[in-house]
């Protein structure tokens, strides 16, 4: 299998981010919605490798469909519909190509934040507690160790950058950006889906450690859950029977992609700039496997 690196569909308002390209697209009921393809780029430390992860667009597109019908009825969310079948103006071989890895979604206008929610300390947040004892300037208590257990999970906002890297901010300095009633809803909401799938996945025998979200406003002034749901890509996922705290956890997610090209900066190979690095075969394999394994636990209605 080959990996889809882009497309280039008869679309109105191409846009190319890292990983997912998006176009313009009528819904099925005539309104505007958008056509999200996830693309089998992989993207670390904010720069696209130069090769890519063959089906990792449609494992994404899968774990991030079960969620949104997951959380029908509890949490509006964008998503309308994942068949190629329902996108007008393209052709059959353009649909068969984006079979299993589209999400045809309403149109929002995106809230500029990135909404982070965490349940254990760990990568940025550890870093940052343990220079200032805090994460985002919530107070933790001392002592605490790398991927240790919060008390209660925190909410903790970043930047959502054009360019360059997504910075970490206070939840006040989200307010000052997008107003603090939206970032009221917003805090709550999110806590709310962490919560719900966090203890999905453990029944399932996986630790949400941490994940992201993002939110749109729809012209009606409906806000949504939008983009992709507690994927291995947006999520640190640990097997929860390997956890232990006090060092870095075995995982289900892009870590161990994150870690080899962190092993390739230690030896001055690479200096976290475009153009990425190549991933090698094994690494591949490897992270595909983890990617398969955490969403047939997740996926399983047994």
């Amino acid at each position: 299998m080959e990996a889809l690196l882009t497309t280039d569909l008869p679309l109105p308002n191409r846009r190319v981010g890292k990983v997912r390209d998006v176009y313009d697209v009528a819904l099925p009921d005539g309104s505007d919605g958008v056509l999200i393809v996830a693309s089998d780029r992989v993207s670390v430390f904010d720069v696209v490798l130069a090769n890519g992860i063959p089906g990792k667009g449609k494992l994404l597109t899968r774990l991030s469909t079960f969620w949104f019908e997951f959380f029908t009825g509890e949490f509006a969310h964008h998503l309308v519909s994942t068949d190629p079948g329902d996108i007008p103006g393209i052709s059959d071989e353009e649909r068969r190509l984006l079979e299993g890895r589209i999400m045809i979604c309403r149109k929002t206008r995106v809230v500029p934040i990135e909404c982070i929610v965490r349940g254990y300390l760990t990568g940025s947040g550890f870093k940052e507690y343990l220079r200032d004892g805090s994460v985002c300037g919530i107070e933790l208590p001392p002592g605490m160790l790398n991927s240790d257990p919060l008390e209660a999970p925190i909410f903790t906002p970043s930047t959502k950058a054009e360019k360059g890297h997504d910075e970490n901010i206070s939840f006040q300095a989200a307010c000052d950006i997008v107003g603090g009633e939206t970032m009221d809803v917003i805090r709550q909401t999110a806590m709310d889906v962490y919560l719900r799938g966090r203890d999905y996945a453990l029944e399932r025998g996986i630790i949400i450690a941490d994940t992201k979200f993002e939110f749109g406003w729809t012209a009606e002034n409906q806000l949504l859950l939008i983009d992709e749901v507690l994927t291995p890509d947006s999520s640190r996922f640990w097997p929860a029977d390997d956890w232990q705290p006090g060092q870095e956890q075995n995982s289900f997610d892009k870590q161990y992609v994150r870690n080899y090209t962190e092993e390739l900066v230690a030896q001055g190979l690479w200096d976290k700039t475009a153009p990425g690095p190549e991933l090698p075969q094994d690494i591949i394999a490897n992270t595909i496997a983890r990617y398969e394994e955490a969403i047939s636990r997740l996926t399983r209605t047994a």
